[in-house]
């Protein structure tokens, strides 16, 4: 049995891989490509791709139509039942594991037997964490994450940010990543656009709490997942790859600022993905699994002036029909908007949203359970258009339904989006010194991870699954 280290690298395709390599030749990364088990993975869910779907499909091992997890915030209750994820089933057969990010991962499990560590990821409603400790810094990180889901905050919560340079050596924040954080917030006072790297240098002091837990506790699988690559690939591939669209509509100086933000964020990866490498050559019985559950590639080139989004959810709601007492919301990403309307007031929510059109068409909506709906704005550049929506056949203006076309400082797009295709990299230290070969890629679905996992640690493979498959 190997112990497994299961690094989640959200979206991240072999284009990125291989960009940052070949720019990067001694980098960790690139040195050690030749020694990794290389494959590529595909996704097999049946719906629009998105890492909410994509990520419980890899801990699961069903499709998005089995497990029906679409978005943050849903009652995991009935799925854990049925489709427990693989940290579950592990520690229910005595398997000692640590969770740290990965997507649908609140509340807290219980018991929290045969867990080491479990931290939720950054859409939890709430900050606990195991050990209680760690929810010092989750406060601070979902502060941090509300406070920039489109364009970056430049406020600190201090009260929060204090409570974790106060416990920083417990938690395991190295002087060394105070002195990075420090530097890049004074160099935000010259280049006020580095401000989007604060998503960054979050995972940068997660990593840091994450190693501490995994040195000190060793659990036998132990997950970490991080998204400030997948963050930056939608917004600035135009400005790394210009030559992947047939139409591109970005100005030079848009290209010249962000056009390294992609090796940016990949050498901050690479620090991370050379520290599990000493951690794992130091201890052999572990094995480092990267995957990214699907990736992404090139979509549109064209600046984003604005997008809609609420202002004001307590206006938004009662104009559809609902008070307050009457809804309550829950974490998503925006332009999506999650929330659970009480079954009294569920039918005039559902008549209000069916009749409301913004810019001539119907607003997307659905109810992915019972009373949990989910409602995705976000219309781009409405700013030169009419200043209001229609509902029921009336005229209400933005400001009256709580709505506002929010101004998008780095004019980024969706210029990069999900495809099926990602990768699963795997370094053993005990076959990473073999003599180097020409590696293929075969392919891997990602229902295969799953069981295969499983297999691993000598653990039955629900009938539900796939045939576990050798890897690595």
């Amino acid at each position: 049995m190997n112990k497994i280290i299961l690094f989640e690298l959200n979206e991240v395709p072999f284009r990125v891989i291989d960009y940052f390599c070949q720019i990067n030749p001694h980098s960790t990364l690139a040195r050690l490509m030749p020694s990794l088990h290389q494959y590529e993975s595909y996704s097999e869910d049946v719906s629009s791709l998105s890492p909410w779907k994509t990520w419980p499909t890899v801990h699961r091992g069903v499709i998005d139509g089995k497990h029906f997890l679409h978005d943050f915030g849903q009652d995991l209750t009935e799925v854990d039942k049925v489709y427990p994820p693989l940290w579950k089933i592990l520690t229910q057969n005595g398997i000692k594991s640590g969770v740290f990010g990965s997507l649908h991962t609140y509340p807290l499990p219980e018991p929290l037997e045969n867990y080491t560590f479990y931290f939720p990821d950054t859409f939890a409603a709430g900050s606990e964490c195991f050990p209680d400790m760690l929810s010092t810094f989750q406060a601070f990180n979902l502060e941090m994450a509300r406070e920039s889901a489109r364009n970056v905050s430049r406020r600190v919560p201090w009260k929060s940010a204090m409570n974790v340079i106060a416990k920083s050596p417990d938690l395991g924040l190295k002087v060394s990543t105070y002195g990075k954080v420090g530097k890049h917030l004074i160099s935000e006072w010259s280049d006020g656009w580095k401000k989007t790297h604060r998503r960054t240098y979050q995972v940068v002091l997660a990593f840091d709490i994450f190693m501490k837990q995994l040195r000190s506790t060793k659990p036998a699988f132990v997950t970490f997942f991080t998204n400030h690559i997948a963050s930056s690939m939608h917004r600035y591939w135009a400005a790394c790859f210009p030559k992947d669209y047939d139409e591109f509509e970005f100005p030079d100086d848009w290209v010249n600022t962000y056009s390294k933000e992609i090796d940016f964020v990949m050498k901050k990866f690479d620090a991370m993905f050379k520290a599990l490498i000493k951690f794992v050559d130091r201890n052999p019985e572990y094995v480092l699994w990267i995957s990214s559950s699907m990736g992404q590639e090139a979509t549109i080139a064209k600046p984003l002036e604005t997008q809609l989004y609420i202002k004001d959810r307590d206006k938004f709601m009662s104009q559809l029909g609902v008070e307050k007492s009457h809804w309550e919301a829950k974490p998503s990403m925006l332009p999506r908007y999650n929330c659970f309307v009480s079954e009294a007031k569920a039918k005039i929510f559902r008549d209000n949203l069916r009749s409301l059109l913004v810019d001539g068409a119907p607003v997307e909506w659905a109810e992915a359970k019972k009373c949990f709906f989910v409602v995705k704005l976000g219309h781009e550049n409405l700013y030169e258009k009419s200043q209001s929506v229609w509902m029921g056949g009336r005229e209400i203006s933005f400001d009256s339904m709580g709505l506002e076309n929010t101004p998008i400082e780095d004019k980024s797009n969706t210029t990069a989006y999900h495809i099926p295709s990602g990768v699963l990299l795997i370094y053993n230290p005990k076959s990473a010194k073999l003599p180097k070969k020409e590696r293929s890629r075969p392919q891997v679905s990602t229902l295969e991870i799953a069981p295969t996992i499983l297999k691993n640690y000598a653990v039955p493979v629900p009938d539900y699954m796939k045939t576990p498959v050798p890897i690595g």
